[in-house]
């Protein structure tokens, strides 16, 4: 299989796609990353966390900022921000998040339901932007309500420039096996635009079988890439049937660890135990390096659990 003409990017991902992480990521072979999911209607009020949210560093350029929001004036207005910041690639649209508090208040995966509203905002985004608009979309509510096709052929029509589907309905949530290929490839399929896969992609094996049976123009790539950023360069290699480089997971965990610490010295501590629940599974004694990592908050503290994992 050709490969060269195939993007792997790394998911948007609320309260675990940090600026470290995305770094690590850039580093390891993700060709391009995007921020935290970001409130129109918050940064709308100059809200403080969210403005850190939109915080990147040169390290993991070419990076996408993600907005969220219903109302289209307020998104298209946050879209014409920071898109002329001069540090974002595209303005990314999250039109699939499955999250209740978030579709409950009618953003998200709710707007799948609403392919007027969704549109709206598309084409208002696209009209203001300075960078391209790109959208990252669910393949429907639920199984009754499969519209992937549809909505893919909306968001070309407002002017967005590529568009990246998760394979699974916003009923779905996360379940292990129910993404839909055959609705990907029907959005594939719909436009002329790329659009991207996204859900289960976990090896050179699984991302492989996506691009066939989809016809994507590349993947992205979430939750696996948690506790395992090198799933990058061993997908790459996969696909290009070359051997997966090798990996000394304890220095790029240290590495993890020095870039959290840079960039939030006092919110680090605490940001990385995420990470490192994740860093953790399927070691041996997981249990009592668990419990070590809940009580980390130092830089020191995190050296001295990655020495003993060593």
């Amino acid at each position: 299989m050709k490969t060269s003409a195939f993007t792997l990017t790394l998911a948007p991902m609320a309260g675990v796609g940090d600026r470290a992480f995305r770094e690590i990521c850039r580093e390891l072979g993700a060709d391009a990353v995007t921020t935290e999911m970001i409130s129109a209607k918050a940064f709308s009020f100059h809200d403080r966390k969210t403005l850190a949210l939109a915080e990147v560093s040169p390290g993991e350029a070419p990076v996408s900022l993600q907005l969220f929001g219903h109302e289209p004036e307020i998104v298209a207005e946050a879209a014409a921000y920071f898109s002329r910041l001069g540090v974002y690639r595209a303005i990314d649209l999250n039109f699939g998040c499955p999250v209740h508090k978030i579709t409950a208040a009618g953003d998200g995966s709710a707007l799948l339901k609403d392919p007027a509203l969704l549109y709206e905002i598309a084409a208002r985004c696209a009209d203001r932007s300075a960078v391209p608009v790109t959208a990252k979309i669910r393949v429907g509510w639920d199984r009754e309500h499969i519209n992937a096709g549809e909505i893919a052929r909306l968001l070309e029509k407002a002017g967005v420039s590529a568009i990246a589907v998760h394979g699974r309905t916003k009923a779905d949530l996360y379940r292990p096996g129910t993404v839909d290929e055959n609705a990907i490839k029907e959005a594939v399929e719909a436009v002329s635009i790329p659009v991207f896969a996204n859900g289960d992609i976990k090896d050179g094996e699984s991302a492989e079988k996506m691009l066939k049976n989809t016809g994507a123009a590349g993947l992205m790539i979430g939750r696996a890439a948690l506790g395992a950023p090198w799933i990058f360069s061993e997908i790459r290699a996969a696909l290009e049937k070359k051997e997966a480089p090798v990996i000394d997971r304890a220095d790029w965990m240290r590495r993890h660890v020095k870039m959290a610490f840079l960039y939030k010295p006092h919110a680090a501590g605490a940001e990385l135990r995420t990470h490192f629940a994740h860093y953790l599974k399927g070691f041996h004694g997981a249990a009592r390096l668990r419990e070590a990592v809940s009580c980390a908050s130092s830089l020191e503290d995190y050296f001295t659990l990655i020495d003993s994992i060593r």
